[in-house]
């Protein structure tokens, strides 16, 4: 057992985040942590981080290999490329955040013990420069993985090409896979091209590092998780196997449990029913009323499940264009003098939805504006005159940030439209303080949410989409993908969610090289379905009798502690095992 979480709880003023948390994190385990935008997962993270303290429950650590992998946007311009590598090792960070309270309280001064401060300081100085020394040679060693130069250690990451930040990211994950025992992702795959997510899958999975995540990435989930935790309501569940798995069981958890309470409603109501006829006659029945009465009272109560809340969305397409809606030959796009794409034939015929993929900096956006008429092409483009597009920029913008959420749809839609605004922003479950707060509070989930509703009031037979499932939650994306599915216009958008790739798109262009390639099938149809996610090797579980160090991995158990061993694991508790200091639960 890495780490445990028991009941955790955690309230901000009146608002109850969390209210009944636990996990077990065992080693080789690979946890998706799952839940809608607010639920507190970013917050049970910090509190197992270190970074919060939980108000009640039990937080158990073995082991100070953890490392932490922040969403890819969260890292500061001014951080140089050693500091986010060095910064994949939490217990460092802690050492580092201890110097600084050391240096506050001396610089503050008051009644304080100098020397204690001072031999504290030099102490966590010393494990630094250790720390420091071990890892010099590891991180040389990942960057020449990823062919970085080693000069690049001290640039920070504000001076990096996008290319240059997605390479420091794929050194973080090798960093931290090949020498932690745990690590925590929150977000790993926001603002990540494809091949860069699978090169990530691929370290996770050929790692023995037990793995915690926070991912709305589906198709992510789907292939490294072994088993899924989720939030609801402040509480957590947990489901044995992927993401797809997890689906499948809370909806037959949810019809188990719907069924259950109609069983106990008509039951309830037949006895009641009952007990009434009785009572009209109360002479010859009282006895039989009582009983009938004292059985209701005994009915174990069964509350009715609760249903998830929906976002509702439905796309009016406008009046159909033509057959032929898009038709390119032979054109090529340049910037600057230099040639971005050429050769690019599209057929695009109505009803047609094609997904856009490819590496950052491929010319998927530019090929969207070529198409919008934004840039100028060399070559034939033509757009049928009957075609109304609508556009989504994974940017938004279109948002006013100065503006609420409501005022923003009141300038599209006339300022005496209140209510219909209201019921707009409410379909994607945005309400209260959502709708009424100016737009730079927002997330960038609500955000895109509004610059949703902005795209959808307009009527459209082609919607041209960049990154449209960035920022929003599983339920959102379900929510857009049935719309999409159901719109009858004709769908063109770039993106990096295989899931939606697969779900919505019966076409495929692979951007890559200079060069467009457009595949009648989707995604996984392209480049094969992945090889199935391996399930954790099963083991037995023992409990330790006797403290013991295991002499193969060097990890310490104490009495009373459990631990699971598989088959491959044996050889290092065989001794203990003979000497009786383990023994099989």
């Amino acid at each position: 057992m890495l780490l445990k979480a028991q009941a955790i709880s955690k309230a901000f003023g009146p608002i109850k985040v969390l209210k009944d948390v636990s996990l077990q994190i065992n080693e080789g385990d690979r946890i998706g942590l799952v839940g809608a935008n607010g639920a507190g997962k970013s917050t049970f993270l910090k509190i197992l981080l270190g970074l919060e303290k939980a108000d009640t429950g039990e937080l158990t650590v073995r082991t100070d290999k953890i490392g932490y992998m922040s969403q890819f946007s969260d890292i500061p311009a001014d951080q140089t490329v050693r500091e986010v590598l060095e910064g994949s090792y939490s217990y460092v960070e802690n050492i580092r955040r201890r110097q600084a309270e050391i240096d506050m309280e001396m610089a503050s001064g008051g009644d304080i013990d100098w020397n204690a401060l001072a031999e504290e300081s030099a102490e966590l100085e010393s494990k630094i420069q250790q720390f420091e020394m071990e890892i010099g040679d590891k991180l040389e060693d990942v960057l020449k993985q990823v062919r970085f130069p080693m000069d690049i250690m001290d640039r920070e990451m504000g001076s990096l090409s996008g290319g240059e930040r997605t390479k420091v990211m794929i050194a973080k994950t090798a960093v931290q896979t090949s020498d932690c025992d745990l690590l925590i992702m929150d977000e790993p795959t926001s603002h990540l091209d494809i091949s860069t997510v699978e090169w990530m899958e691929r370290s996770i999975l050929s790692s023995k590092c037990a793995v915690l995540v926070i991912s709305h990435d589906r198709y992510f989930l789907d292939r490294i998780a072994l088993k899924v935790v989720e939030i609801e309501n402040g509480k957590s569940v947990e489901y044995k196997g992927n993401y797809s798995a997890y689906v499948d069981k809370k909806n037959q958890a949810y019809e188990r449990a719907l069924k259950e309470y109609e069983r106990y409603a008509s039951q309830k109501k037949k006895q009641e029913t009952l007990a009434n006829q009785m009572f009209h006659d109360c002479r010859r029945y009282m006895s039989s009323y009582k009983t009938r009465l004292m059985l209701i009272d005994k009915m174990e109560e069964k509350e009715k499940p609760d249903e998830a809340k929906g976002i509702t969305v439905k796309i009016q397409a406008a009046h159909k264009s033509g057959k032929n809606v898009i038709m390119a030959e032979n054109v090529s796009i340049e910037r600057d003098g230099k040639t971005i794409l050429s050769g690019i034939d599209l057929d695009i015929q109505k009803g047609d939805k094609i997904g856009v993929f490819g590496s950052n900096g491929a010319g998927k956006t530019t090929l969207l504006k070529a198409i919008l008429g934004e840039i100028p092409v060399k070559g034939d483009l033509w757009v049928a005159p009957g075609a109304k597009i609508g556009y989504y920029s994974q940017n938004h913008e279109s948002l006013d940030l100065n503006l609420t959420a409501e005022e923003q749809l009141l300038n599209v839609i006339g300022k005496d439209r209140k209510a219909e605004a209201r019921n707009m922003l409410a379909r994607f479950l945005l309400t209260g303080d959502d709708v009424t707060h100016k737009m730079e509070t927002l997330s960038g989930g609500q955000r895109a949410k509004v610059a949703m509703c902005l795209l959808l009031h307009g009527e459209t037979n082609v919607l041209v989409l960049d990154e449209p499932t960035n920022y929003v939650d599983i339920d959102s994306k379900h929510a857009l993908e049935e719309a999409l599915a159901e719109y009858d216009g004709v769908v063109i958008t770039v993106t990096h969610d295989r899931f939606f790739l697969d779900n919505v798109c019966n076409k495929v262009a692979e951007v890559k090289d200079g060069k467009v390639t457009v595949y009648n099938d989707n995604y996984t149809g392209v480049k094969g379905a992945p090889e199935p996610v391996k399930a954790a090797e099963k083991g037995e579980m023992y409990r330790v009798t006797e403290p013991f160090t295991n002499w193969v991995n060097g990890k310490k158990y104490v009495k009373g502690d459990k631990v699971e061993i598989t088959p491959s694991e044996m050889k290092g508790f065989e001794d203990a095992l003979n000497k009786g200091k383990i023994r099989k639960v």
